[in-house]
């Protein structure tokens, strides 16, 4: 995540004060928390059948390692009574490869893990299709770098959420909501001064709810706004959409969302 990228600095600080001994400083710890990633995105084109759903618990400041949950029982079910039954497949993945979207089904998620039950539901959401991508050389601070436009067009009268994914060495995450661009032609932008020609980079688009994009909206806030170090606290606990129904203090992360999703690549000239 971005917020770590500043505390390499601090880091660094600490190795030249002392370039043989180790700092680590005690910090308190919490119970662990599960964390539920259950991104359900379905390629326009394909099936989308084959589904994953990741689980793991919260990890120690000084842990890199996810710990992945092996023995949750998670299924998906649909507003017309299908069950969708996600396996364990390794380290906290589980797949199914029967899944059944529709555009504006309701579905809702169902987590048993340690005798507690977590629940949220959600619509699938459509999105309208990548148009064209444009290379131009006016963008970063400098106005000089190379930036990627893809543009798509937004249907009228429609009140409409997107998502922007840019992979190329890194991910690179636009979300947008259509208040002033309704029934336009707009882009998604993506520009760092590491693009260089010849790099592939992969776009995908997606259609987000509105509960999703205050979800990421408040997400980035809470990053942006932690100035302190890697020591302070946040400002507030970032609750996605999923609730434990059996003890609701003992709420986990993550999101429970459904995309329809365009994608395309671009290579850099």
């Amino acid at each position: 995540m971005k917020i770590f990228i500043k505390y390499i600095s601090l880091f660094a600080v600490f190795f030249l004060i002392s370039c043989e001994d180790v700092v680590n400083i005690d910090l308190e710890e919490n119970d662990p928390r599960l964390v539920i990633e259950a991104s359900i995105i379905w390629e326009k084109g394909t099936v989308g059948t084959n589904q994953r759903i990741l689980i793991s618990e919260t990890s120690g400041f000084y842990e890199e390692e996810r710990k992945g949950v092996e023995d949750a029982q998670v299924k998906i079910i649909s507003e017309n009574g299908d069950i969708f039954n996600f396996a364990h497949s390794e380290e906290g993945i589980y797949s199914n490869t029967v899944f059944r979207p529709e555009l504006n089904m309701r579905y809702d998620l169902e987590v048993t893990y340690e005798n507690e039950i977590y629940t949220a539901s959600e619509t699938l959401i459509p999105v309208t299709d990548i148009d064209y991508v444009e290379q131009t050389e006016s963008g970063g601070f400098s106005g000089e770098d190379i930036e990627i436009k893809a543009y798509y067009t937004d249907p009228a009268d429609e009140e409409n959420y997107y998502l922007f994914e840019f992979s190329n060495e890194s991910i690179n995450l636009e979300f947008y909501e259509d208040e002033f661009t309704n029934g336009n032609q707009i882009f998604g932008y993506y520009s760092t001064e590491d693009i260089e020609p010849g790099d592939l980079i992969e776009i995908e688009l997606q259609g987000i709810s509105k509960d999703y994009y205050e979800y990421l909206f408040i997400l980035r806030s809470q990053i942006g706004s932690n100035e302190g170090g890697p020591f302070e606290t946040m400002p507030a606990t970032v609750k996605g959409n999923i609730i434990n129904q059996t003890n609701r203090d003992n709420y986990p992360f993550g999101y429970f969302r459904l995309s329809e999703m365009d994608y395309t690549n671009y290579t850099v000239e």
